[in-house]
């Protein structure tokens, strides 16, 4: 830092003392600066092109400031063509500009957020201003719904990056795009790491709105979107840091700027030294149910993102460090790895002796599944972020590319591609019938002819925006019916056979939204809303009848991993970490199990009454039930 201000050959040529002293005076007497702080732009949403394209212009004739940061949300969709458009718009901002994603970059993204990271050089920054040391990570969700998560990737980066630049007396900004409490499954990884160092102010967006903040000790600041919303013209604001202190201004451009809203003292908070605690997460259930034992745990270095596979006795998952790997499902010992070159959010599914997954990169593989050696892969021209699903030598799997395709798995020969899917396909299809059935994130559900790929039938859910389609949820099916749940809140059931609707449903009470799963009998759909029940619906009736109701209550409750069920037991995932196991036959609470704060992936049952599970933040556990 202190060489890019010009001193370094002044440094060199003083002793460590007078380094030490010089750095103080530097820090403490830094020149004042301005920077815009722009957010939540959502580039392809209704004025948000137009609106980035006035505050850019609006930056571009403001001589006093230093830089931009972007704090997320760049675009609506998360799409390739969007974050092209975005990055061509910012490219003509002639200061520097520092950019991270949000869960709207992230969530939705077709390419499982590669896009973001090639278009945009990554996802996280850090830079040296004037004596300030800023710090902006990547918040999530990535491709599940959920609260956001700092991905653990960008937390051993952040480990890295502090102990190379050791000094912790210099004054810290940090970046996320989410606020820094339970909005963020892990924001206490995040603040503690930053606390270990002079951070004076927290800043983000996700809010939409001008809003100061407290988080746990830290100021914090929350930026209005750039979007105009009801008004002529949007806004973003201008930061002044000068005599100790971060002076926020909203700024509209081609209007003026308006008088100061916050001002921040930035000091030295010395929270290494507090001795206050602060709320985290409750381990405690894990001690309340003696039946119970955990076998084995893992912990991945990356984010999981993915569901897991058996094979004999390992269990196969990925990363988003782009890795597929085995684990021995009697130790959770790591047996073999291989690489792809993209992050991995696809489940990867096991015939025989062969594992097929799909990776952002494009490619779907085939791998031996005793010692992961490849044994052929298929290119696609998009990410591959849908879940296989393998059946009598058969892998049918879609793509963000408008296509569904089906492989024979000894071979890998592509035996048919559908090709006329509206948006992209990121969930596992279901079998039923013998027809396969799926979602897409352009509000369509597809049936399929799993011989030639022939379209059975289509249904649209009727929604303008992509983001209530049933693309999330792992459809079943039971009496001639497919079910299907969606972020719209209906639950739907439909004529296996054409696609009609016999009943649909909205019930604000209920509030479903993309988690379910099917009885061993088949007689109820289980669903979760998003109020923390877990009801079963009856297969059977010709309304959305509850047929069951579990004793279980868990919080307000997002993730769309599927509900299972084995053994008389419902295994029902959250997005907190949080396993919960009920009693199919009473509804009653048979036991509860905290992973980790992060969000629960689809689950595997194993024989034996063993029960795999992992986390989005990368942690995986074998539990053993009696």
């Amino acid at each position: 830092m202190i060489d890019k201000m010009g001193h370094g050959g002044l440094l060199r040529r003083l002793g460590l003392f007078h380094v030490l002293v010089l750095f103080t005076i530097v820090t403490s007497y830094a020149q004042p600066f301005q920077f815009a702080h722009v957010t939540d732009v959502h580039v392809g949403g209704a004025s948000g092109e137009e609106d980035l394209r006035r505050t850019v212009a609006d930056i571009n004739a403001n001589p006093d400031l230093d830089f931009v940061i972007l704090s997320g949300d760049i675009t609506e969709f998360g799409s390739d063509e969007e974050l092209v458009l975005a990055k061509r718009m910012l490219d003509s901002i002639r200061i520097p500009w520092y950019v991270i994603p949000g869960n709207h970059d992230t969530n939705w993204s077709e390419s499982g957020g590669n896009s973001f990271r090639k278009i945009f050089r990554g996802e996280t920054f850090a830079f040296e201003h004037n004596g300030y040391f800023f710090v902006g990570t990547n918040s999530g969700p990535n491709m599940r719904m959920s609260p956001g998560q700092v991905p653990r990737e960008n937390l051993v980066w952040m480990d890295s990056l502090f102990a190379a630049h050791p000094n912790t007396e210099q004054p810290l900004i940090y970046v996320n795009h989410y606020p820094q409490d339970s909005s963020l499954n892990n924001w206490f990884e995040a603040l503690d790491r930053v606390k270990t160092r002079n951070v004076q102010l927290v800043a983000c967006g996700h809010g939409h709105q001008n809003k100061q903040y407290d988080f746990e000790g830290i100021p914090s600041i929350m930026g209005r979107s750039n979007l105009r919303a009801k008004d002529t013209v949007g806004g973003y604001n201008i930061v002044t840091i000068a005599d100790g202190q971060a002076v926020y201004q909203e700024r509209n451009p081609g209007v003026g700027t308006q008088d100061p809203w916050a001002i921040i003292p930035l000091v030295n908070h010395r929270f290494a030294e507090e001795e206050r605690d602060y709320p985290r997460p409750d381990y405690s259930v894990n001690d309340n149910y003696p039946q119970l034992d955990t076998l084995w745990t893992f912990q991945d270095e990356s984010d999981v993102g993915a569901g897991l596979a058996a094979y004999k006795e390992l269990v196969i998952t990925a990363n988003t460090a782009g890795q597929v790997y085995a684990l021995d499902a009697r130790t959770g010992r790591k047996t073999w790895t291989f690489q792809t070159g993209g992050k991995v959010y696809s489940t990867p599914a096991v015939w025989k002796n062969y594992v097929v997954v799909g990776s952002t990169d494009h490619f779907i593989y085939c791998l031996d599944a005793k010692t992961g050696k490849l044994l052929w892969k298929f290119e696609a021209e998009k990410a591959v972020l849908g879940s296989p699903l393998v059946h009598k030598g058969m892998a049918y799997i879609g793509a963000s590319d408008g296509k569904f395709r089906a492989f024979a798995i000894k071979s890998g020969k592509l035996l048919w591609s559908f090709d006329e899917v509206k948006g992209y396909v990121s969930a596992k299809p279901l079998l039923y019938e013998n027809t396969l059935y799926f979602g897409s994130w352009g509000n369509g559900f597809y049936a399929l002819d799993p011989a030639t790929g022939a379209l059975k039938w289509e249904w649209s859910n009727g929604a303008s925006s992509r983001m209530l389609s049933p693309a999330a949820c792992y459809p079943v099916g039971a009496n001639g019916r497919v079910f299907i749940v969606a972020p719209d809140r209906y639950m739907t059931a439909l004529d296996a056979y054409n696609g009609t609707e016999i009943w649909r449903k909205k019930i604000d009470s209920i509030r479903v939204r993309e988690s379910m799963g099917l009885s061993e009998d088949g007689k109820l759909a289980y669903v979760k809303t998003m109020d923390g029940q877990v009801l079963g619906i009856s297969t059977e009736a010709d309304s959305m009848q509850i047929a069951w109701q579990s004793k279980l209550q868990l919080p307000y409750e997002l993730t769309p991993s599927a509900i299972s069920a084995q053994n008389g037991l419902v295994f029902v995932p959250s997005h907190a970490g949080l396993l919960s196991s009920i009693d199919a036959a009473t509804g009653n609470v048979a036991w509860q199990y905290k992973i980790s704060n992060a969000m629960i992936n689809p689950l595997l049952p194993l024989k034996r009454k063993r029960l795999v599970a992992s986390t989005m933040d990368g942690k995986v556990v074998c539990l053993k039930y009696r």
